[in-house]
């Protein structure tokens, strides 16, 4: 498998979730086990020496690698979700995507400030979710912060929207317009 053939199998889903938005739909990586377990290795060959004690899986395809990836690192998994399910006290963030406003939250004592933490999502566009997602995590004032997506889009140059300090990975980096880099 290479990631030239991950590209091919990736559906892409015109003007969802409205005109004009070309949505990436992982789920058929999910469903190859090839695909899933190549991107699950290749994610934990990167972190497994970071000493990542938390890993923050992003409301929904983030949870699906976010979990395995936990497991594997040995770490705790923390679901970052929309508002209304989550069942304790929890800490939120309201932010603007590329389609209107939308809201995360998290359990108030997900994380402390002996963690190392990865975020895990999906795909990295505009940086909405993921930069409200990077605020939210680091406001437990973790030891570092990691942020990591599936695909990223270059042509939104999203990576200038996080801290400095904030380490941001991709697994497969792509123009949207272009292909695969």
């Amino acid at each position: 498998m290479s990631k030239q053939s991950l590209i091919k199998n990736l559906r892409n889903i015109p003007d969802y979730p409205m005109k004009g938005v070309q949505f990436k739909d992982v789920t058929s990586w999910f469903m190859n086990k090839a695909d899933l377990a190549e991107i699950v290795e290749a994610l934990y060959d990167e972190y497994k020496d970071k000493g990542i004690t938390k890993v923050c899986g992003v409301e929904s395809r983030g949870f699906i690698v976010g979990a395995a990836l936990a497991y594997k690192l040995n770490a705790g998994f923390i679901p970052i979700r929309k508002p209304g399910k989550l069942p304790y006290e929890k800490v939120s963030i309201e932010y603007k995507k590329e389609y209107g406003f939308d809201r995360i939250e998290m359990h108030k004592d997900s994380i402390t400030p002996d963690d190392v933490v990865l975020i895990h999502d999906d795909l990295l566009a505009t940086g909405g979710t993921l930069v409200a997602s990077e605020k939210l995590v680091s406001s437990f004032n973790p030891k570092k912060v990691y942020v990591n997506c599936i695909i990223e889009l270059t042509n939104f140059h999203s990576r200038e929207k996080f801290p400095a300090d904030c380490q941001v990975d991709s697994f497969i980096a792509i123009d949207e317009f272009d292909g695969i880099e």
